[in-house]
């Protein structure tokens, strides 16, 4: 299969959208953490109450019409090869603890992967909706009307004091994550980053890596999101992070005005010098390449490379993890054979635009 037809079966749909603000801002996720009542929480499910579960929401959303996004596909994590579920996890469809610690879990996937409910994860259910750029409100507004048309068909766990209930205290009230992931190298490269971090954290919001909690800021992508779920509506939620995010795409814009105006020479020597690697190179690890390739997102956003699509970091720094790699190969790769494949994927996804244009 060529790169072309690859990435093309891979892409989510959502990563060929360019969304408000999308120089700085890739995606916008919105995920709202449901339990049915009379059912004992994901910890605690026996398997064959899990099984239940799954059979409950095949049998009442699988073959409906979701709001938006039509049909949904059921996927069950047991009958996944690791590898498939890898991919899914690279591609944010799911989440890592589904993944990996949910034996009897499972998902309903949209056709075009902007819906996602996973299924006894760490709740019964948890519904994901991913939007391209800065686009909070409308994910929030999705993903609520993708949860009023799952409580139409069964019965939540909610408290009139508390809100919604879930396993663990932190998501109890709204359940309500609301995320964003940023492409940060202005403020990485001036070194502001260890400044700000601590000043959201005091906002009740926290950083982290590009898949999450304990994952790395890989090719200076960071994720923004809230914490706090209990005591404050969901709209404010999203409203407080939006102000937050606008402020850092301020901050963002300024480094990278600075940077130009008393490094230039530094800069664009930086991003050809990255851009050259990512097309000669014939091995490359994750992380050179991740390196690599927020330069060259850089240099594109500047104005210094023009023939090459804005949407290469989104596509490359996940097509380049192990997952896609050992798909795109049709097998089980060593690391030495997963860089090799790596420099090789980006070299051959490069030159489709450098030689359209």
């Amino acid at each position: 299969m060529s790169v072309e037809d690859f990435i093309k079966q891979a892409m989510s749909s959502w990563m060929n959208e360019e969304g408000p603000d999308s120089d700085i801002v890739l995606s916008s996720r919105v995920r709202l953490a449901r339990n049915f009542r009379d059912y004992k929480f994901p910890a605690i499910l026996a398997h064959e109450e899990a099984q239940e579960i799954i059979g409950l929401i095949k049998a009442r959303l699988e073959n409906e019409d979701a709001p938006e996004v039509g049909g949904l596909e059921l996927l069950n994590m047991n009958t996944l090869q690791p590898l498939e579920k890898r991919v899914l996890v690279e591609k944010h469809a799911i989440s890592p603890h589904l993944a990996e610690e949910s034996p009897y879990g499972a998902c309903l996937l949209s056709t075009d992967e902007k819906v996602s409910i996973m299924i006894n994860e760490e709740d019964h259910i948890r519904i994901q909706c991913l939007l391209s750029g800065l686009q909070l409100p409308e994910a929030l507004q999705m993903a609520n009307r993708m949860d009023d048309w799952i409580e139409k068909r069964v019965d939540y766990a909610f408290d009139e004091d508390c809100g919604y209930l879930t396993s663990c205290p932190t998501n109890v009230g709204t359940g309500l994550r609301a995320s964003v992931m940023m492409h940060l190298p202005g403020l990485v490269l001036t070194h502001q980053m260890n400044r700000i971090i601590p000043a959201i954290n005091q906002l009740g919001l926290v950083v982290r890596g590009i898949y999450g909690e304990g994952s790395e800021a890989l090719g200076n992508i960071f994720q923004v999101s809230n914490q706090i779920t209990l005591g404050k509506p969901e709209e404010d939620i999203v409203e407080d992070l939006t102000s937050v995010v606008q402020q850092i795409i301020a901050q963002e814009r300024s480094a990278r005005e600075a940077l130009v105006k008393t490094s230039n020479i530094q800069l664009e020597d930086r991003v050809y010098r990255s851009f050259g690697i990512l097309t000669n190179a014939r091995t490359i690890e994750t992380k050179e390449a991740a390196k690599c390739l927020s330069d060259l997102r850089l240099g594109i956003d500047l104005g210094y490379i023009k023939n090459v699509s804005k949407n290469i970091l989104s596509e490359l720094i996940i097509f380049t993890q192990p997952g896609f790699l050992q798909q795109y190969a049709g097998g089980a790769l060593r690391p030495y054979e997963r860089d090799v494949r790596r420099a090789t994927l980006i070299r051959e996804r490069l030159n489709l635009d450098i030689n359209e244009k």
